[in-house]
C-alpha cells in the first residue's frame, strides 16, 4: 500500500465509500481467462490477478471527488451546484437522484453537467456531475440499471473510469444485494487492464474502525463496528484489487459521521475529497 499512498493523495472529508485502483482485468477474445496469479476471496471474484500500477499521469492535475444521497435531485440541482462551487469539486457522485431515464443533462449557466440513468421515480437512481473543465473529456457512458453510472474519460494518453454507485440498503432481499455486486464486478471486468477507477457511492455498509485481516484495502482509521454488508464490500475490494480511500487518512469522528440515527448515532460514509496523480 505505500505505493497506493505515493499514487494517489486523497484527503477524505465526512465520509465516503470510495474506493480506488487499476484495472488489471486481462482478456483474451472474449470471455476472461484466469491468471495464475489471480486473487480470489472468499466470496469468489476470481478474475483479477495482482494490481498492476500505471506510472504516474502525465497531466499533473488535482481531482476533487465527492458522494452524495441526495433523497431526490428534483429541485435541488442549484443547491449541489452550490455545494460544488464551495468545495471545488470536479466529479460528484449522486444516489437516489429518483429521476427516470437514461440522459445528460447541462445544469443552467454554471457548467458543470449532470449524467444520470434512473427506473422508477419514486426510488433508486444514480448520476455523476462533471464540472466544465472534465467535461469535455468524457468519452462514454455506462449504464447499468438504476444502480450504476459509468463515465469514461481521456486526456492525453491516459483513460480513467468515475463509477457512481448506490448499494441495496441492508433490509432488502438478499437477491438485490448480489446482483448489485454482481453488476458492478462485470462493469469492473469490462475496463481494460490499466485503466484508472475511482469508484464512489452509497455502498449501504460499515467497514469498522480498523482493518480486521483487511490491512491491503482498509487503511485503519474507520468508523463504528463491521457489519455485514463491510465486509461484503471489503471482500469485494480485495479481489478487485481496491483500495478504502478515505480509510487511510485519520479525520475526527464527527467528520466521518454524515448520517445519525437516534439509536446509534452513526451513518453511512459517503466523501472523498481529492486524488493526486
Amino acid at each position: 500500500m505505500d505505493q497506493l499512498r505515493n499514487n494517489v493523495n486523497a484527503r477524505s472529508l465526512p465520509g465516503s465509500n470510495a474506493l480506488y485502483g487499476s484495472s488489471t482485468v486481462s482478456k483474451e477474445q472474449g470471455p476472461l481467462h484466469r491468471r495464475p496469479d489471480v486473487v480470489k476471496s472468499k466470496q469468489g471474484f476470481p478474475h483479477f490477478r495482482e494490481r498492476v500500477w500505471v506510472k504516474k499521469l502525465v497531466h499533473d492535475r488535482r481531482i476533487h471527488f465527492g458522494t452524495w444521497n441526495i433523497g431526490t435531485l428534483t429541485g435541488k440541482s442549484m443547491e449541489i451546484v452550490d455545494v460544488i462551487v464551495r468545495r471545488k469539486i470536479n466529479f460528484m457522485y449522486l444516489q437516489e437522484t429518483k429521476w427516470t431515464g437514461e440522459k445528460a443533462k447541462e445544469l443552467d449557466s454554471s457548467g458543470f453537467k449532470l449524467w444520470y440513468t434512473g427506473k422508477i421515480r419514486s426510488r433508486n437512481g444514480v448520476g455523476i456531475i462533471v464540472d466544465k473543465e472534465w467535461k469535455k473529456d468524457v468519452v462514454d457512458v455506462r449504464r447499468v440499471g438504476d444502480r450504476i453510472i459509468v463515465l469514461k474519460l481521456v486526456v492525453g494518453q491516459d483513460t480513467f473510469n468515475v463509477i457512481s454507485g448506490y448499494a441495496p440498503q441492508v433490509g432488502l432481499a438478499e437477491h438485490f444485494k448480489v446482483k448489485f455486486w454482481e453488476d458492478l464486478e462485470g462493469v469492473l471486468q469490462d475496463i481494460p487492464q490499466g485503466e484508472k477507477v475511482f469508484l464512489g457511492g452509497d455502498l449501504n455498509g460499515h467497514v469498522g474502525s480498523v482493518a480486521r485481516g483487511f490491512e491491503g484495502v482498509h487503511g485503519g482509521f474507520g468508523l463504528g463496528e463491521m457489519n455485514g454488508e463491510g465486509k461484503s464490500i471489503l471482500e469485494f475490494s480485495e479481489a478487485l484489487d481496491l483500495s478504502i480511500a478515505n480509510t487511510w487518512f485519520k479525520k475526527r469522528e464527527e467528520h466521518l459521521i454524515t448520517y445519525k440515527t437516534n439509536s446509534t448515532g452513526i451513518g453511512v460514509l459517503k466523501y472523498i475529497e481529492s486524488c493526486n496523480f
